[in-house]
């Protein structure tokens, strides 16, 4: 019963951070203050009174329209908050499934509730550059920098300080280990340049941004070279999904040029691919070597 009481509490929490993440995404493009003024709509300038700013109950109640003029108020606001509730109650599922363990001591529990709460924020920022990049192809040096530094302290945490699987990284040593952090992200940034190198080599033009490349060095701070690489396979198995979707809609592709000149969002895919990854990643690759015999 604990368990759930805390996966549903987790779930809570990711709705309040989420509709605070729909303010960011709101203001963060239109370089505004995320504190100041009240939440308001966008259209009429209405400051939300505290019923009206209720994650996606509100949203609900009001059918998705601005109280005061009727705007339509879009469907990025629920599923956001969505989204980071259903994201947040898999990592608290699973810590309160370690945690409730007696036999743990309270110093390993502190531990694993600091990183957990780390996993909860790389999947935060993951929903907000993947809508950022949705909505308007932007992945801001000030999320994915940090983002690889923290990253690469998280993963550094895990192998420094003892968890709940009993891994001791010390007896490995830790500067080999930080190294091979360093070697990963470098490749997968230089994987990312070389793909986009080879297509401006073929195109004459810009196909891939440096926002996804420092989006890809971010993924494998956080999840190593491996789960990275998932993550970007699913991206791209996605992207391509959608463009033949696009494809197949005889006004989405009318004009052959304009229509290749389109740009899809792969940072918005490579963060869907990096949420997989991070929650599913580990099952899926052990299948996948399996299915293919090693």
């Amino acid at each position: 019963m604990i368990r759930i009481l805390g996966t549903i509490f987790a779930g809570l929490l990711g709705l309040a951070f989420g509709s605070f993440l729909n303010v960011c995404l709101s203001r963060w493009p239109e370089g505004e203050s995320v504190v100041k003024p009240r939440s308001h709509c966008r259209n009429c300038d209405h400051t939300l009174s505290w019923w009206e700013n209720v994650p996606l109950v509100s949203w609900l109640a009001l059918r998705g329209r601005c109280r005061r003029c009727g705007a339509w108020i879009g469907l990025r606001y629920p599923l956001v908050e969505l989204a980071v509730a259903a994201i947040w109650t898999v990592p608290a599922w699973r810590l309160m499934t370690s945690v409730l363990n007696p036999t743990l001591p309270p110093a390993l529990i502190y531990l694993e509730t600091a990183r957990t709460a780390c996993v909860l924020a790389f999947f935060w920022f993951l929903v907000a550059l993947a809508i950022l990049d949705a909505e308007h192809l932007w992945l801001p040096d000030w999320i994915t920098l940090p983002g690889i530094a923290l990253g690469f302290m998280f993963d550094l945490s895990i192998v420094a300080l003892p968890s709940i699987d009993g891994l001791d990284g010390v007896a490995v040593g830790l500067l080999p280990v930080a190294l091979l952090s360093l070697l990963a992200i470098a490749a997968a940034a230089g994987l990312m340049l070389f793909i986009r190198f080879i297509y401006w080599l073929i195109r004459r033009r810009e196909g891939l941004g440096l926002g996804d490349v420092k989006l890809m060095a971010m993924l494998t701070a956080w999840l190593g070279l491996r789960s990275a690489l998932l993550a970007f396979i699913l991206g791209i198995v996605l992207g391509a999904s959608v463009a033949l979707v696009l494809l197949a809609i005889p006004s989405a592709r009318a004009g052959s040029e304009r229509w290749s000149a389109s740009k899809l969002p792969l940072g918005t895919f490579l963060c869907i691919g990096g949420v997989v990854s991070a929650l599913w990643g580990q099952p899926i690759i052990a299948t996948y070597l399996r299915w293919a015999g090693f």
